[in-house]
């Protein structure tokens, strides 16, 4: 195990009304000390993919993808029945034993199984969140040890997930012009404190784009013209994180969403992202198309793996 997890603090936590201090974010970070918008709030944009203008569609994307970074959609052609199915949190309802079974290795380079740690942190601190890791495409990376057994359901529920994102996936990079490729990731955010701090530090995603499915609880917050915007969810909608290899293949046209998690005393926060990657040795540079003497480079070309580990251990890129 790699520290006490955190499913396991919280509960502790809630009877001592208090919390380790490794958690708790510096002053800075905490969502009551940084800006805030007053007044009327600002909503992501939502796109319609059952649209069938096209062109309008695309526009959408494009607009959104320019001046947030983020969007959500609708009509997007996944069964709502699938999303309900909460299949990830029934795996954290598990008791500890269970959930450790296909714990990440503590030696392991791989990101793939249970944990509590991605990120190495300077500061010393520990993010507010669990995870289970694990890819879902293309069918040879799929390794089965970090699928859980239980619920049982768990894989023919994300096998299922998995063909219809494929679809989705498919739309939103066509619309982008650009490749894919997948790796899920499950998270779930819980406190038992009301003491202010962030279930996961203000960040861009590594992956080319993002899908995610969040609960009902609200938490995720976009920064925007210098503010935190909470995120207002569409019931059943996709929420579409640009991430840092669009904003490279794009030479800065599309832009990474910057955001973080905030968490609540009483309610736990769980999202089921999916992260669109390249293969570690595809490289990741401006594309030629989208430079010139107008417009160079504003970013370095390297191998996504190359990218990752300086992404991952906070080295300068």
């Amino acid at each position: 195990m790699e520290f006490e997890r955190v499913q396991t603090v919280a509960s502790l936590s809630f009877d001592r009304e208090t919390i380790p201090e490794e958690f708790i974010r510096p002053e800075k970070e905490q969502p009551a000390r940084t800006a805030s918008h007053h007044g009327p709030v600002p909503e992501i944009p939502a796109v319609d993919l059952g649209d069938p203008d096209r062109e309008n569609v695309v526009r959408l994307i494009a607009e959104a993808s320019k001046e947030w970074g983020i969007f959500q959609v609708v009509n997007h052609g996944i069964p709502c029945e699938l999303i309900q199915l909460k299949i990830g949190k029934r795996f954290f309802e598990l008791s500890q034993e269970e959930k450790e079974l296909i714990a990440k290795p503590p030696d392991s380079k791989s990101i793939e199984g249970y944990g509590s740690k991605l990120q190495n942190n300077t500061q010393a601190r520990k993010s507010w969140v669990d995870h289970l890791f694990h890819k879902i495409w293309p069918p040879p990376s799929i390794n089965y040890k970090f699928w859980p057994t239980n619920p049982p359901s768990y894989r023919e529920v994300n096998e299922e997930y998995a063909k219809y994102l494929r679809e989705v996936a498919d739309k939103l990079l066509t619309t982008l012009s650009l490749g894919n490729r997948f790796m899920l990731k499950i998270i779930l955010s819980a406190v038992s404190t009301s003491r202010p701090h962030t279930g996961g530090v203000a960040h861009t995603d590594l992956s080319a784009l993002t899908i995610l499915v969040p609960n009902e609880v609200p938490g995720l917050q976009i920064f925007k013209d210098e503010k935190w915007v909470e995120a207002k969810y569409i019931p059943n909608a996709l929420i579409i994180h640009i991430g840092d290899q669009i904003e490279i293949l794009s030479n800065g046209k599309y832009k990474a969403v910057l955001h973080r998690t905030t968490v609540a005393k009483d309610k736990a926060r769980m999202s089921w992202p999916v992260f669109l990657e390249s293969p570690g040795e595809f490289v990741v540079g401006p594309l030629p198309q989208l430079v010139n003497k107008d417009n160079p480079p504003k970013y370095k070309t390297k191998k996504f793996k190359d990218y990752m580990f300086c992404k991952l251990n906070q080295l300068p890129q």
